[in-house]
């Protein structure tokens, strides 16, 4: 039987920390949140490998590293409230409700949906709402937020995830990249400007809804 407490230590040990994550709160999280929940049941012995895991319908939770190092960019504090987008089966939501004072858990499947709200009532994650929608428009109703982070790679952030991000919030995601590998990036909203800082390589697929929109060709 897999010890899954030692699992998690191993994680924070030897995958999270050596890859220059030191936010004591994200850690802490990532200690305590059961990954192994999040996960389909036959995919729970390797929870905790430094890859992305599929949860299926081509959706995945986030490598450990490339996750604590967009969260730990992200800079999230106890006043703010986080959008959540992509949420999956809610692993992402769980860990992020331990550093935040609300997080909005956006999810366009319903399954997912159903499961992540399921698993975080199991947990007593009480400061977390699940809205089910689609990923690429935000919800805005909640808006704006002083964080947003993006559960997977995309091709381009669109402009309605710009436009709910409050003055000084930051966005967190991966920018796919021609080949395989793409690049992470910090998005931070001051007034009307978005800037943009590329923080480090990382190969993690596409999230469904964010693929390239086709070029014509002549």
């Amino acid at each position: 039987m897999t010890d899954y407490t030692a699992a998690r230590l191993n994680m924070v040990e030897g995958q999270v920390k050596p890859n220059r994550v030191t936010d004591g709160a994200l850690l802490n999280a990532m200690a305590n949140v059961p990954r192994e929940l999040f996960v389909p049941a036959a995919s729970r012995g390797i929870a905790y490998v430094d890859e992305d895991i599929s949860i299926g319908g081509g959706r995945y939770l986030l490598e450990p590293m490339v996750f604590a190092r967009l969260v730990q960019e992200a800079r999230v504090g106890k006043e703010d409230v986080v959008l959540d987008i992509g949420c999956g089966t809610g692993y992402s939501t769980a860990v992020l409700a331990r550093l935040a004072n609300t997080v909005v858990a956006l999810e366009s499947d319903a399954d997912f949906a159903d499961r992540a709200g399921d698993l975080l009532s199991d947990l007593h994650v009480d400061n977390a709402v699940i809205v089910q929608g689609g990923l690429p428009a935000g919800h805005a109703a909640q808006g704006p937020y002083p964080v947003i982070l993006i559960n997977g790679a995309v091709a381009e952030v669109p402009q309605a995830l710009f436009d709910q991000l409050a003055d000084g919030g930051r966005l967190v995601t991966v920018l796919a990249g021609k080949g395989r590998v793409g690049r992470a990036v910090l998005y931070r909203r001051i007034g009307e400007i978005v800037s943009r800082r590329e923080l480090f390589d990382a190969s993690t697929p596409i999230l469904p809804g964010f693929e390239p929109v086709p070029a014509f060709e002549f």
